[in-house]
């Protein structure tokens, strides 16, 4: 009876949660089409959206095909959960010689069946979506090559440390303790080998040539008072017509990265701006702000799986064997739904930092430069910038572009005056 109830409760939780955003998000889609018929020609005229309903329409087709991927995979993983299939493959693992490599072994092909489970979506998505509306570049042996050197990354990540904790499991009194610390040694460990290593593997970074944008470049930093020779321009228009920007890793493996999409698509004042914000999150802490944020997060979860897996409960859910793995992943189908509903704790900080990092762009290059680059970012994207109070709350960690331009130009005004032009 209590099995029963356990996995009743889990199948609730899961279900629930993904209806829960799969109503938000229709709620956001309805929300933009009003302000789109509402807010057309600011669209056009600020934005240089030309065509709003194509934009609008992409947003649908994201969303539902989102929607699709999630419903269509979490169907899977409960039909397999409770149909008693993975109670035989976890029995399966138990003829091998110690927990450890059985671990081992589930977490390679947990990371293989969920890999090969996307990919008819991964192909949907770029030959089809981003092919319709002109963002895809990639061929399908480059496709191919990506997800499987993905896959490799992927597998390289998951399978030692899931193994690692699985041994503090068996042999360690404290062992969430000792696991958190291994994911916090993780996460500062991809900030260095994120930058170096892995992502190199996927794009050509190549160092800003002279010029005007390098000039640009130079003058931000030195306004900023930074200094540093790792400013990259990456070849994203080898994959998408997207364009974005971003800082990444910190000591000597930090990088300042530029898409090719955006050096090509923005005038030099514009992309100055965009490299200010960016470095506003460096001068401001904020890289060390949201590491500290994940370790605490980190800690919640370890905590989290200490009290399921040592209650047992965790086992109540399948009928396989009592082993460390099982009550690990059985653990993390009851917290992961937890941690996403509490996302507007982490998109609190995240978007304050965010507009501060505009704060700083309007302070270093002006407020119509960053507006600019705000909207260039919309266009370049086909970007619907209005979204539902609620849908923020659970999935930005940026504030919405129109808030964003009112707020830079605002900010440029107030930047400007002085006491002489006040009146008296």
């Amino acid at each position: 009876m209590v099995s029963v109830v356990v996995a009743a409760g889990l199948v609730t939780l899961l279900v629930g949660t993904e209806l829960f955003f799969t109503l938000l998000s229709a709620l956001n889609l309805r929300y933009q089409q009003k302000l789109v018929d509402t807010e057309r020609e600011w669209m056009v005229d600020e934005l240089g959206v030309e065509d709003p309903d194509r934009a609008l329409a992409y947003e649908r087709v994201k969303t539902g095909f989102g929607a699709l991927q999630s419903w269509t995979l979490l169907t899977i993983l409960l039909l397999v959960v409770v149909s008693g299939l993975f109670a035989d493959l976890t029995t399966a693992l138990a003829d091998l010689d110690t927990v450890v490599l059985e671990a081992a072994v589930f977490f390679g092909g947990a990371v293989v069946a969920v890999r090969v489970a996307q990919v008819p979506f991964g192909l949907v998505e770029t030959f089809v979506v981003e092919e319709v509306y002109g963002f895809n570049e990639q061929s399908l042996g480059l496709w191919v090559r990506d997800w499987v050197v993905g896959t490799v990354i992927a597998a390289v990540l998951v399978v030692p440390t899931g193994a690692a904790v699985v041994w503090f499991v068996d042999t360690i009194s404290l062992w969430p303790v000792a696991a958190w610390l291994l994911a916090v040694a993780l996460v500062f460990a991809l900030q260095v080998l994120q930058p170096r290593v892995i992502l190199p593997l996927f794009y050509e970074f190549d160092p800003l040539d002279d010029g005007e944008l390098r000039e640009g470049v130079d003058d931000v930093f030195e306004t900023a008072g930074y200094r540093t020779e790792n400013v990259y321009e990456m070849n994203a228009s080898s994959r998408s017509g997207h364009s974005n920007a971003f800082f990444t890793g910190f000591g000597p493996a930090k990088r300042v990265v530029l898409f090719d999409t955006l050096t090509e698509s923005m005038d030099t004042e514009a992309v100055q701006s965009v490299l200010a914000h960016e470095l506003a999150h460096w001068r401001e802490g904020h890289i060390w702000k949201f590491i500290g944020l994940s370790v605490v997060r980190l800690g919640v979860v370890f905590a989290a799986l200490g009290v399921l897996v040592e209650s047992g409960l965790v086992y109540d859910v399948v009928a396989g064997p009592e082993a460390p793995y099982v009550g690990l992943f059985i653990g993390l189908l009851f917290v992961l739904p937890v941690n996403r509903l509490t996302s507007p704790v982490e998109n609190y900080f995240s978007l304050q930092y965010e507009r501060d990092a505009d704060a700083y762009a309007v302070e270093i290059v002006g407020g119509e430069p960053m507006a600019r680059a705000l909207s260039g970012l919309a266009a370049d994207n086909l970007s619907v910038p209005f979204v539902h109070p609620w849908y923020e709350t659970f999935h930005n960690d940026h504030p919405p572009i129109p808030e964003r331009i009112r707020r830079v130009r605002k900010l440029d005004e107030e930047t400007q005056s002085s006491p002489d032009d006040l009146p008296g």
